[in-house]
């Protein structure tokens, strides 16, 4: 019975449940088959064959992504066959756009050459945004590969720099899809799918509009879900890269779902937001205030000291001054009117703990439920 549901898988027996792919069983396991189109959560398309794997009794190479697992089925993972052709995948991958993440060319001219052109293009000094949080650069590494051995493939498209969220490089898409899934599927927003057809092949909204003027209400998905820098957080371009960053997990505030993001700080500042995948309850989704709204976190305009008014205009004060205040002010109110006639909005821009101690003090010691929380960009 057990051989049944059971495949073998680089010389190793693994079990399977109905419905599992190579590529499900083979990670649940541990086994590395790297991947670039395909997306947990979304429709298996097998698009870009990087997950390639060769199957004994098969007549080519199978997409691991979208294969179902068949009882007593034997899979090889990194002979020299896939090797082989997942090196032309990258190189095709590699030699269409403008993909300078470092992997050097044949001579220094060819290379010093390559950069300069993509530096004009982009108006700017920097390597690409996602200089060392690549896919794509990660493989050309794992396989040593350049784009050298095909013809070079220029994008007819500029960048799109129009909306205030996100940066759009077709220079860099590799058309995977992931992004087209992640709004379609994930977030089920409609907003974006592939648009004309051979070498004029493009991610769109609809009406091949900017996104600005589409559907888009700029959640952010697609630019988690890209596996290259196609698609960048506008106000993050340039401003770090990964090891210069470290991660904070917390919860986000601005809503009572609940969802897990991470907070990339660099010298003790926020440079981006992310979701967190694989946890509940937002498994890595975040809207468009979870993922962009943090400006205000190091904003010049942030009171720095309390603010009392006087005479119809506000002057600083001392802590302890204001402090004494407005204690002496709500143990008036709440004495000659009583508790009920006092209420607090919280802020959705403070952290959690600083929420739950507003409540705590309205509930323990102003003896009212009236708080409430504003939520307002």
């Amino acid at each position: 019975m057990a051989s049944e549901n059971s495949i073998v898988i680089n010389g190793n027996q693994f079990s399977f449940a109905p419905g599992d792919t190579i590529l499900e069983v083979a990670h649940r396991n541990s086994i590395d088959i790297p991947t670039l189109c395909y997306l947990k959560g979304a429709t298996p398309t097998g698009a870009c064959r990087m997950c390639v794997v060769e199957v004994k009794g098969a007549r080519s190479l199978v997409a691991s992504c979208a294969a179902p697992t068949a009882p007593n089925m034997i899979v090889q993972t990194e002979t020299a066959k896939v090797v082989e052709a997942r090196r032309m995948v990258l190189q095709l991958l590699l030699s269409s756009g403008n993909h300078n993440c470092a992997v050097c060319g044949s001579t220094a001219d060819n290379w010093t050459e390559f950069q300069l052109k993509v530096q004009q293009a982009e108006e700017g000094t920097e390597l690409c945004p996602v200089w060392g949080d690549c896919r794509l650069q990660d493989l050309a590494f794992r396989y040593q590969v350049t784009g050298e051995r095909f013809e070079a493939t220029e994008t007819p498209y500029p960048m799109e720099t129009a909306n205030p969220f996100i940066m759009r490089d077709f220079s860099r898409c590799i058309q995977c899809g992931r992004c087209v899934q992640a709004c379609n599927e994930v977030q089920v927003n409609q907003a974006i799918n592939f648009g004309f057809r051979g070498a004029a092949t493009k991610i769109i909204a609809a009406g091949d509009r900017a996104y600005i003027n589409s559907d888009c209400v700029f959640c952010g998905e697609c630019v988690q879900a890209c596996p290259v820098g196609a698609l960048v957080e506008k106000d993050s371009r340039y401003e770090a890269r990964p090891w210069e960053t470290r991660k904070v997990r917390t919860t986000c505030s601005y809503c009572g779902v609940g969802c897990q993001l991470y907070l990339h700080v660099k010298d003790n500042q926020v440079v981006k937001v992310s979701g967190v995948e694989d946890v509940a309850p937002n498994f890595g989704s975040l809207c468009v205030k979870g993922r962009f709204g943090f400006d205000f976190i190091h904003s010049p305009d942030r009171l720095k000291t309390p603010m009392i008014k006087k005479n119809g205009s506000l002057r600083e004060a001392t802590w302890d001054e204001a402090l004494d205040l407005v204690a002496r002010k709500l143990g008036d109110i709440k004495s000659e009117h009583g508790s009920d006639s006092i209420g607090m909005l919280t802020s959705a821009r403070i952290s959690n703990e600083e929420n739950y101690i507003a409540q705590k003090f309205v509930r323990a010691v102003l003896e009212t439920n009236n708080v409430d929380h504003c939520a307002r960009l």
